[in-house]
C-alpha cells in the first residue's frame, strides 16, 4: 500500500466487492468521503489503475480536512506560462545588485543523472572501460535500447502483476483463485476467463479491464 500517488493517477474504488468510484484521488475523496459519511461501516480499497497497488486515502475529518491532506496537482504548462506571463507585466521592485555569474567548471554539462552504485563483473567492468565515452554512458546507451526492445514484454508484465495484485485484494478467497493466478501468469486466456466467470460482477470487470494488455502476443489472445 502507498500514499505518494500522483495527483493525476487514475483509480478505482471498491466497498467491499462493489466498484462505487473511479477517477483521480481528488474526484474520489469527494465520493468516498460521502460514502462513509452515510455508511461508517463501509469497507474502502482504492486502487491504482497502472499497477493494481492499494492507496491510501485518510478520510477522517471533514471532507475540507480531507482535501488539505490530499497532494496538490502540478500545474499545467500553459497555465504556468500564464502566470509567468502575468507576473512578467507586473510592477516589480528595483532589482538588487546582481551577483556575478558563477564561472563555468570544467567538464561535462548536467543531464539530471542520479548516481547509484551497481555490481558486475571484472569482464563487464573491461568491457565497459572500452566503450566510447566511459561505463556510464555506455550503461545508459544499454537501458535505453533495453527499454525500447522489451517495451511490450513490459506492458504485458506489469499488466499482469497489476491484475494479480487487484486479484489477491477483493478475490483471494474466490473459487478458482489459484487456478485463475495461474493461467495469468502462464498467458492462458481462456482459462483465465473460465477461472473468473462467477466472480462477482465488479470485480470481475475491473480484472479483466487490468488483465488486457497481459493477452498480448499470448498463443491464446484471440481466445
Amino acid at each position: 500500500m502507498h500514499t505518494d500517488t500522483p495527483a493525476a493517477a487514475q483509480l478505482t474504488a471498491f466497498a467491499g466487492q462493489q466498484k462505487v468510484a473511479a477517477g483521480t484521488l481528488h474526484a474520489l475523496a469527494h465520493t468516498l468521503k460521502a460514502l462513509v459519511t452515510r455508511d461508517p461501516d463501509a469497507q474502502i480499497l482504492i486502487f491504482d489503475d497502472a499497477t493494481g497497488s492499494q492507496v491510501d486515502l485518510n478520510l477522517h475529518g471533514s471532507l475540507a480536512d480531507v482535501l488539505q491532506r490530499l497532494p496538490r496537482p502540478r500545474a499545467a504548462p500553459a497555465m504556468a506560462a500564464q502566470a509567468e506571463a502575468v507576473s512578467a507585466t507586473a510592477p516589480v521592485a528595483a532589482p538588487a545588485v546582481a551577483a556575478p555569474p558563477t564561472a563555468r567548471t570544467a567538464g561535462r554539462p548536467k543531464l539530471g543523472v542520479v548516481a547509484r552504485e551497481i555490481t558486475l563483473l571484472p569482464r563487464h567492468w573491461e568491457w565497459l572501460a572500452t566503450q566510447p565515452g566511459g561505463a556510464s554512458v555506455a550503461l545508459r546507451k544499454l537501458v535505453e535500447h533495453a527499454q525500447r526492445d522489451n517495451k511490450a514484454a513490459d506492458a504485458q508484465r506489469q499488466a499482469r502483476e497489476a491484475a494479480y495484485k487487484f486479484m489477491r485484494a477483493l478475490a483471494g478467497d474466490e473459487a478458482g483463485f489459484e487456478e485463475a493466478c495461474r493461467a495469468l501468469f502462464a498467458g492462458r486466456q481462456a482459462a483465465f476467463l473460465a477461472c473468473v466467470e462467477e466472480w462477482p460482477a465488479d470485480v470481475r470487470t475491473h480484472v479483466l479491464q487490468l488483465a488486457e494488455q497481459g493477452w498480448r502476443g499470448s498463443e491464446q489472445e484471440s481466445a
